[in-house]
Order: structure tokens, then sequence, then C-alpha cells
């Protein structure tokens, strides 16, 4: 079997609800799908979903990589050396992680549905569902509770709230949320906003919340000052924006900074470094989330498949499709009661999209 054409698509989309972190406000995304066709009449289909601060690029970028690097360095070859092709790739296009990350995911598709077997199957199979979390951006705290009120009437137990901007309010909004919800399952993501005292301040008064995850509290540039706030408070921690490589894995884990890590695909590569990612994590006793940025119903999915087959990777905050204004994908997956499952179909499901 050999790769007989490569196509692709991109994808403007807006969000119907723009949301706040704490370094800045997101009302749109741009995707790029990838379609690799082989001469067996088989197709791979993947996702790129560039982001400058998380995955270092611009669409601009990802669509001048397609066109020179990815389509002629695909043509012709076997989709079977996957392994090959994308350390090809990885050195041809340096960091950009979400554009190897869709010729991954392409990849990954196709063979998968060679062997006539749901990706997750393919790849493990260690579990067939997985509960995901579903984020309230920065907001008011009236505006932050409606929001949480009609996600768990929609039936999610898990909430990840977004913070790190204004810690008295934080801890406000967090304790504000435990009494109107005493059942929920609450995660908290600084996206890099706090101080190691803001940190250890939070954390120390929201004690009685019990916080599940308390992810990327401080800036990157200071691995340091988040191993300090590790060891200072109870909470699991968990790396996100810290950790884009499998260097960065290794680093963080032999340095003991982290109690987890946030794997997610667009901005490690795919699913092949996203493996051994999750073994280091593994090796060093560090719990794993697959996450998501803004991607549309195919990247879910294939973050899905990922968490699904590895039995280290525990936490999924897969909801990045949710408020995609007409997205290109349906009925890859189902979504009930905060619950994720993955199509029966081989590879990442059925795909219907004219590229």
């Amino acid at each position: 079997m050999r790769i007989a054409n490569v196509s692709y698509s991109r994808f403007d989309l807006n969000l119907s609800v723009p949301y706040t972190i704490a370094y800045e406000t997101i009302s749109k995304t741009t995707n790029f799908i990838l379609k690799v066709e082989t001469d067996s009449s088989i197709d791979g289909y993947g996702c790129a979903a560039p982001d400058v601060v998380v995955t270092g690029e611009t669409p601009e970028q990802v669509e001048t990589a397609i066109r020179d690097i990815i389509v002629p360095n695909l043509k012709g070859k076997d989709p079977f050396t996957y392994a090959l092709l994308i350390a090809e790739l990885k050195l041809l296009l340096e960091n950009k992680s979400s554009a190897l990350a869709m010729v991954d995911l392409a990849l990954h598709d196709l063979i998968s549905k060679k062997a006539d077997v749901p990706l997750y199957r393919f790849l493990g199979g260690y579990r067939n569902n997985i509960p995901t979390s579903i984020t309230i951006g920065i907001l008011p705290l009236d505006e932050t509770l409606e929001h949480a009120t009609k996600f768990v009437a929609q039936g999610f137990t898990i909430l990840k709230i977004k913070g790190g901007s204004a810690v008295e309010e934080d801890i406000e909004k967090m304790l504000k949320l435990r009494e109107r919800f005493p059942e929920i399952i609450f995660r908290f993501d600084g996206n890099q906003g706090y101080s190691l005292e803001d940190s250890i301040t939070f954390v120390e008064r929201t004690r009685s919340i019990g916080i599940e995850i308390f992810e990327q509290p401080t800036q990157i540039e200071n691995e340091a000052r988040l191993g300090a706030v590790t060891e200072q408070v109870h909470l699991p921690v968990m790396a996100d924006e810290s950790i884009k490589t499998l260097k960065d894995a290794f680093r963080l884990a032999q340095n003991e900074r982290v109690d987890m890590v946030n794997i997610k695909l667009m901005k490690v590569g795919g699913i092949l470094e996203g493996m051994h990612i999750n073994s280091v994590a593994k090796s060093a006793g560090l719990e794993a989330m697959v996450g998501c940025i803004d991607e549309c119903a195919l990247g879910i999915a294939a973050g899905l498949h990922f968490a699904l087959s590895r039995p280290n990777i525990q936490y999924a905050d897969l909801d990045g499709h949710l408020d995609i204004v007409d997205d290109p994908f349906q009925d890859l997956f189902r979504l009930k009661n905060g619950v994720l499952y993955p199509s029966d179909s081989p590879g990442l499901g059925k795909v219907n999209l004219k590229i």
C-alpha cells in the first residue's frame, strides 16, 4: 500500500462563546484537515489546530508547511513506515507541532482502518470510555455560576475553572461553586498567572473544596517556581504549557517539578510522541491527562482514542469542539452525561468530508 495523493482544507472557525484565560481572550480558531489517500482506496484524516502560544505556529505557517513540505514528502510512501515518516517530517517541520500532529493522526487513522478496528483498539484498547471535564473561562462570579449550572444540567460531573488573573476573586469563585455544587469534581487551571505566594494562598484557602487538579499555576520560564509549588501544596500539580516535548517531560520528571502532565496532541506533535511522553510520565510515577485546544471533532476524536489506549491516562479534558460553530465533523464519538464514548467504526470513525 502506497500513499497516492495528499490534500487539505482550511477551516476558519468562530467560537459560539468567546472565553478568557490568564493571558488572552479567544473567539476563533483555524483548523486544517489533511486527507491522505492510498492506492488501495483507504483514506486517513488528520487535524491541525495552530496556536501561536500553545503550538508556536500561525495558520499561514502551517498552510505553507503543508504545501511545501508535507505533501511532497508523503506522496509515494508506505504509510506503515509511519515512525520513519514522522521522524523525517519532524526534522523538516522544525517546531510546527500541530502540523506534525496532523500527519501523525492521518497515518494512525489510515493504518487502523487497514486493520479494520477503531484506533483506540489498534493502540491497545485499555478502556472504552472516559469522563471529560468542561471548561469555564475567566468570568465574573455570577456568570461563572450561570455557566456551571448549565453544564451540570447537561450531565457534566467535572468542571475545569480557569483563573490566574486575580487570586482573591478565584478563591471566592471556587468557594461559591462548591457551595452551589457539593457533588461536582472541580479542577483549576491557573494558566501561568500565579506567583508562588499566590499559588500557596489559593490552595490553602480552598482546601475545603477538594480540588482534584491544580494545573500550571506559574510561568513556564521558571520551572523551579513550579517545582516549589509542587513541594509546598497538597494538591496534585499538573504541567501544561511547561510540557511540549519529550525532553520537557523527562526534565520535569527528573527534577520532580510536577505530579501530573497534560498531553495535548497538537502541542506535542501527535500520538506517537504522546505515547513516548506518557511512558516517561509512567516511569516517574506521574499521572497523565489528555487535553486539547480549540479543535474540531476530528482532533478531539484523536485525543479520545489516545486516552482510551493507555492505563496511565486516567483523566481527560476534551471539550475543545463544543463551542466551535459549524464543526465540519459529526458523529465521530458520543458524549453523554460528561462521558466520551468512541465510534465503533475503524480508525477515527466515518468521515464525511469533501477535500
